[in-house]
């Protein structure tokens, strides 16, 4: 290692929470100009590293070199002063403020009077992204924009406070496939302006796209640093989970029995301006994906069938029988279940506890008279617990606190908790580690085999291929293509369905 190119250097960095370990002796470097991944299972350390590194936290042991030299970061200004700028995966915008104003939000330009110069921040909101060679309207309100510009705008707001690092964790998550696409040729240019990127990411197509060099962490250490051109995908992923995953991304084919009596029935479904008369039938033991752009209207067909959102006409049969699913209560009574596409704001309440979570749809269960079962509630959780293999201190600690991958699996295990007979997965594997991947993937044939009938929206074709056994690809809200597993050759075939070709 050439340290003269090194703008940041984390050395033998050790950090603990509460007595339990999360990094030890942990080394990392960023070279000038580079983007270097950063990988590892959830829970490896990955975000308690980068956010020392923005300090959020402090070292317990370990030094930091920003360009050389010792530096000290105990908060997010010194991070700033230091040229660190991170992009979250969950954003850290404004809806209501202007774009101008998200980016100088905290560092306005003042006039006269000491007044906040909006004229002044819009016109530097536009330098920055002629810089960055984007169009985006500075004026315009981030409420009202679509998901690639706040992605745009977290970028814009790190350079315009002259960040020469930026740390991005998973930037793809929310984006469409030609969105991403768009920001990798920023990356691109980014780094020809000598700007470094830390790049997380699960994803081992973009890893190879955009990254030089790879770092991965796992249990809370240093595994490997290694040129991407020395290191194959399958040794990324064998790093990252301890083991090898085989087969896991590939279908296995399974017999569902055609003639049964379909579970769910959709017929003529209407709702809002993304569900357009959408019709379908679902049998015990079958997996469906539903495949489409942004926009296409697969999440809002999730949110009518579970109630969340009116359904103007059509009807909805479950065994037969016509159901009135107005509401999320009267989906769960009829068994089924709903795992939402942003686990953060839709399937979690941060602030409270693991326990908790776990418990929210399940109150029923251990409620005695008109009190709750403490005793019941804490044996439940941790069978759940048990069972999902959840990865947590103590079940009492809030789920904020838990990894991406943790998180969604209390998500999945609370659902699957009311033991649903039809169950909504919405990119039920966004934002985890390959490991976690593969096992929701298995959890969702197992749920099959079971008899249960299942429903998977994901924009990530592999997976979607990987499980489904009839893939609907949807339009405008509509069905434009029903195709059997058995006639989908490969992801460029499902790709190209999903474009009308």
């Amino acid at each position: 290692m050439n340290t003269a190119d090194n703008v940041v250097e984390m050395r033998s960095i050790s950090k603990g929470f509460n007595g339990v370990s999360v990094l030890k002796d942990v080394s990392f470097d960023v070279r000038h100009g580079e983007v270097h991944a950063l990988a590892g299972g959830n829970g490896a350390g990955k975000s308690t590293l980068m956010k020392i590194l923005q300090g959020v936290y402090q070292t317990d042991a370990g030094e930091i070199l920003i360009g050389g030299k010792p530096a000290s970061i105990n908060s997010i200004q010194d991070a700033k002063a230091a040229g660190i700028g991170m992009v979250f995966q969950e954003f850290s915008l404004v809806p209501s403020l202007t774009v101008a104003q998200n980016i100088f939000l905290a560092a306005e330009p003042l006039g006269p009077g000491g007044l906040i110069d909006d004229r002044t921040a819009v016109k530097r909101a536009k330098e920055v992204f002629a810089e960055m060679e984007v169009d985006v309207d500075a004026r315009a309100e981030v409420s009202r924009l679509g998901t690639a510009y706040w992605q745009l705008t977290e970028i814009a707001k790190a350079l315009a406070q002259d960040a020469t690092v930026l740390i991005m964790d998973e930037p793809t998550a929310s984006l469409a496939r030609h969105e991403s696409e768009a920001l990798f040729e920023l990356i691109d240019r980014l780094k020809q302006r000598g700007i470094s990127i830390i790049y997380i990411s699960h994803r081992m197509d973009e890893v190879y796209r955009l990254a030089d060099r790879i770092t991965i962490l796992r249990d809370g250490r240093h595994l490997l640093t290694e040129p991407l051109t020395d290191v194959t995908p399958e040794q990324i992923v064998e790093g990252i989970v301890g083991k090898k995953i085989e087969g896991q991304l590939s279908y296995r084919a399974r017999q569902v029995a055609q003639d049964a009596a379909p579970l769910l029935e959709v017929r003529g479904l209407n709702a809002g301006h993304r569900v357009r008369d959408v019709s379908f039938a679902l049998r015990p033991g079958e997996i469906l994906g539903l495949a489409g752009l942004m926009g296409s209207g697969r999440t809002e067909l999730a949110r009518a069938l579970f109630g969340i959102d009116k359904v103007d006409s059509g009807e909805v049969l479950l065994r037969g029988k016509k159901v009135n699913l107005a509401t999320p209560q009267q989906a769960i009574n009829a068994g089924v279940a709903l795992i939402p596409e942003d686990r953060r704001d839709q399937g979690l309440v941060l602030e409270h506890s693991v326990q908790d979570n776990l418990l929210l749809p399940l109150l029923g269960q251990i409620q005695r008279g008109p009190l709750l079962d403490g005793t019941k509630g804490k044996e439940l959780s941790s069978s759940l617990i048990k069972r999902f293999a959840v990865k947590v201190a103590h079940p009492h600690r809030p789920v904020r606190l838990l990894s991406g991958g943790n998180q969604q699996k209390v998500v999945i295990a609370k659902w699957l908790g009311t033991d649903p007979d039809i169950l909504i997965l919405d990119e039920p594997t966004a934002g985890v580690d390959i490991g976690t991947k593969s096992e929701i993937l298995d959890m969702i044939r197992e749920l099959a085999n079971a008899g249960k009938a299942v429903i998977v929206i994901s924009s990530e074709y592999p997976e979607l291929l990987a499980v489904s056994d009839r893939v609907l690809v949807l339009k405008d809200g509509s069905i434009i293509r029903d195709i059997p597993r058995s006639e989908i050759a490969d992801e460029e075939y499902l790709q190209l369905a999903v474009q009308g070709v």
